[in-house]
């Protein structure tokens, strides 16, 4: 079967896993990373890692996850994981979120897998932080 489209742009990939980071952040998720996989991966251009506290709280979070895509125009093409607890995708194609339970996460350890891509900073500054300046060499 053929995947659909991809994601309109490079931005609105980025876009996508950064507000999946930030609503699995929100929903108490733990240990969260964006891994960029352009340029390495042909399948998709981020990975969102996640580790959730429980089962109920990892189906929260893919459906809130979801119910966020879909305000800004982003509907998940595949969700895999729902019943059976420990690891839960959400297929966006440009964009795969991953939610594992601590056991699953140590033992498919992603990060190691992938750990020649770069990791998206999502994180908002606090409220008041200025950036700081530019430094020149």
């Amino acid at each position: 079967m053929a995947r659909r489209a991809a994601t309109a742009t490079k931005d609105d990939a980025r876009k996508l896993a950064t507000l999946a980071a930030r609503t699995a952040h929100h929903d108490n998720s733990e240990d969260i990373v964006i891994l960029d996989l352009r340029g390495i991966s042909q399948v998709t251009q981020y990975f969102v890692i996640a580790t959730g506290t429980s089962d109920r709280q990892m189906r929260a979070v893919a459906e809130d996850i979801c119910r966020e895509a879909a305000q800004i125009g982003q509907k998940v093409w595949r969700v895999a994981g729902m019943n059976s607890g420990g690891w839960i995708v959400l297929d966006f194609v440009d964009v795969v979120v991953h939610i594992f339970d601590e056991a699953h996460r140590r033992y498919y350890d992603l990060e190691l897998i992938w750990g020649d891509s770069p990791c998206v900073r999502w994180r908002q500054a606090p409220a008041g932080r200025r950036k700081p300046p530019a430094t020149r060499e």
